[in-house]
């Protein structure tokens, strides 16, 4: 009976429509080959002999697979190939790239079919002439810039893969067709000066000296405040950021502002990219100019960093340099910003070289340095003559206490650049800001001094200029020292000895004066490129049969300098003591220094400079307690300093607050800070209150 009835039913189907069936079954699904295969689409073509229970089928699974052919936004067509990019969502859902990026432009971050919340946002860079950019995902930006996610939306970005070649950097052409011609520099009218002064006024025409020391310097007048960056060369400027596993939270947040603050401050005119480092290193931002589109590319960029990996400092510098090798136009001025926070730990096949990153002898520093790109080394090249002006200063920067401080300030030493110790992690935003409100005021370029014996017999014996290339030619008949650029409101000073013979003459036909050097400088002008040179010194001294006891007065300019030439050696003695371990030895010698400096006729006459060399060896002697505290702090401090006194350019000496010697009753270690790195330092630290009220504003409203 049962078998009769299910025969009834079968042929009861065949014949009768659809309608007549009972609602409670659910029909069939017609035949499938892949989703919607030939036989389903010839069977939604027959539609006047389809069932209604056939087109409810249809019908519902065209809405459940319509997003993967059809814009939610546009309901354009999403098949590939059309010439449009297509963003497929983690929630599998896809929609037009440029649509669904205009979405989240406004503040949209779920999918607009399933209301599912987002991870990975799309973003649509503004159109710029480059090649091979990368798009980078929004991440914590200001309000004024990005639309605001919620508090614990986390992003990532999405790079386009990097190219092999970096000279995809933003033409500079565009800047003379956008813009007026650059005015001519906004300098003081009488531009650099130069300076010298004798040691002493008098030298009794029958005494001779074996060294007679001559002051020689420069000076480059300060922009005017208001000049922003029409009287300056532009720059190049690439970043180099550690960003592996120790950077994670609250060091990534702030040197996220740090660069930030960098990009902010840069002009039309300069370039800025950003290379990032950990267990291998990447170029997340090409070279392009700081114009507002170019610099809000730039925050979304920093503001997609992420920490996590190991450290590779070398593959870091490596990169970095490629990104100004490879570009096809040259700024000016070209530098790289150079962050860590711990030791480099490549995988090297090489015991000995793997052996760099755990010893500070010089030996194993110089294979380190053997690794680095040629045009961060001078020693590197092949052509050990190499032009100076080739080389790419690197400025270091140690993050914490747990940074190699070696290996920073070997790098910067050996590019030209500085090296500066951040003990305190939120002053990382103030050390950039004093390195580049310096980088940000060149003023002069190829800077060299050349001086020159005046009268025959008088010899060029020395020239102490530090970390600076000093040449003597001729038999000492003449000496140059290679200054390269000059910062606005900077100022360099060097002694030149000499050996000045005694004369040999009648006294009724003996001379008042004697002419010792004529010291001339000359340098390239960065925005006419015009080489200027710059009037002529002549330095004399009388030569009387006695010396009067005011004419037998040293002179307190050059009495400072060599107390500061005398500190600055003493310290990098007693920095190799203590590598050796022998605090005690560089704890006397250090002493030692301080007792001659303090007893010195500039010391005597209350000279602020002399102030800030002492307090400099007490803290230092102080960070030399114990080799503990030496490895911790002391071995960075001592080095940041170095570098400083080195080059006579201002550094980040770990905790120290910025002191200037022309202040009076200073208690802290000389500056060699410039006008336009205190503006911008003043300018970051306002910044900073200004994001700590408004941070604290937040929390005072927080239910």
């Amino acid at each position: 009976m049962a078998s009769a009835w299910n025969k009834l039913k079968k042929s009861l189907s065949l014949k009768l429509p659809s309608s007549t069936l009972s609602s409670s079954s659910p029909p069939s699904p017609p035949p499938s080959n892949g989703g919607f295969g030939d036989s389903n689409i010839e069977y939604s073509r027959s539609s006047s002999a389809s069932s209604s229970s056939s087109r409810l089928w249809f019908s519902r699974s065209k809405s459940l697979r319509s997003p993967k052919k059809t814009c939610a936004i546009c309901l354009g067509n999403l098949r590939t190939g059309k010439g449009q990019a297509i963003f497929t969502a983690e929630c599998s859902h896809s929609f037009h790239f440029s649509c669904i990026a205009s979405s989240v432009k406004h503040g949209n971050n779920v999918c607009p079919i399933c209301r599912s919340q987002w991870n990975d946002m799309p973003f649509q860079a503004p159109s710029q002439p480059l090649q091979g950019r990368a798009r980078i995902t929004h991440d914590s930006l200001p309000a004024d810039i990005h639309p605001q996610f919620p508090p614990n939306f986390q992003r990532r970005p999405i790079l386009q893969p990097e190219p092999l070649h970096f000279s995809d950097d933003e033409p500079l052409s565009l800047l003379h067709t956008q813009t007026p011609p650059l005015p001519p520099p906004v300098l003081h009218p009488q531009g650099i000066t130069v300076k010298a002064l004798p040691e002493y006024p008098a030298l009794s025409f029958s005494e001779s000296s074996p060294s007679f020391a001559v002051l020689v310097g420069v000076h480059a007048p300060p922009l005017p405040e208001g000049a922003s960056h029409l009287g300056r060369a532009p720059i190049d400027l690439v970043t180099v950021l550690d960003v592996s596993g120790s950077m994670a939270g609250a060091k990534l947040t702030l040197l996220k502002h740090a660069v930030c603050f960098v990009a902010q401050n840069l002009g039309p005119s300069d370039r800025l990219s950003l290379v990032t480092f950990s267990s291998t290193a990447r170029r997340i931002f090409p070279l392009r100019r700081m114009t507002d589109a170019g610099r809000e590319d730039a925050i979304i960029a920093i503001n997609s960093l992420s920490a996590g990996g190991g450290t590779s400092i070398v593959q870091g510098l490596k990169k970095g340099v490629q990104v100004l090798e490879d570009r096809r136009e040259s700024n000016p001025v070209a530098s790289i910003i150079l962050l860590s926070d711990g030791r480099d730990n490549p995988d090297f096949n090489s015991s000995n070289q793997h052996r760099i990153v755990q010893c500070t002898s010089s030996s194993v520093v110089q294979e380190y340095l053997n690794l680095l790109p040629p045009s961060t080394c001078l020693g590197n090249h092949e052509n050990r003559n190499e032009d100076q002006n080739s080389i790419i200063p690197v400025h270091s920067f140690g993050f914490g206490t747990d940074h190699d401080s070696t290996v920073l300030h070997a790098i910067s030493d050996a590019s030209g650049g500085t090296f500066s110790f951040i003990e305190s992690l939120d002053s990382v935003q103030d050390s950039f800001a004093r390195c580049i409100g310096g980088l940000l005021s060149v003023v002069a370029q190829q800077l060299q001094i050349v001086a020159k014996s005046a009268t025959h017999g008088v010899h060029i014996k020395a020239i102490p200029s530090g970390r600076y290339r000093s040449r003597l030619n001729d038999e000492g008949k003449n000496g140059t020292i290679d200054v390269g650029d000059l910062y606005a409101g900077e100022e360099k000073e060097f002694l030149v000895y000499l050996r000045v013979p005694a004369l040999v003459i009648n006294l009724e036909e003996k001379e008042e004066k004697m002419s010792l050097l004529d010291v001339m400088c000359t340098y390239k002008d960065p925005m006419s490129k015009e080489v200027v040179n710059v009037e002529n010194i002549r330095v004399e001294i009388s030569r009387p049969e006695v010396v009067s006891s005011a004419e037998n007065e040293v002179s307190l300019e050059v009495d400072r300098q060599r107390n500061r030439v005398s500190v600055a050696e003493g310290i990098g003695q007693a920095q190799a003591m203590a590598e050796r371990g022998n605090l005690a030895g560089a704890q006397a010698l250090l002493a030692e220094r301080r007792s001659t400096l303090l007893s010195s006729a500039s010391a005597q006459a209350g000279d602020s400079l002399c102030s800030c060399l002492e307090a400099e060896l007490t803290e230092i002697r102080e960070r030399m307690a114990n080799m503990e505290l030496y490895e911790q702090t002391g071995r960075a401090y001592t080095l940041s300093g170095m570098s400083s006194h080195s080059w006579q350019r201002a550094t980040t000496r770990g905790d120290w607050t910025t002191i200037t010697p022309s202040s009076g009753g200073a208690s802290g270690p000389i500056s060699y800070e410039t006008d336009s790195m205190t503006r911008m330092i003043t300018k970051s630290q306002t910044l900073n209150v200004a994001r700590a009220s408004s941070a604290a504003k937040r929390q005072d409203f927080t239910p």
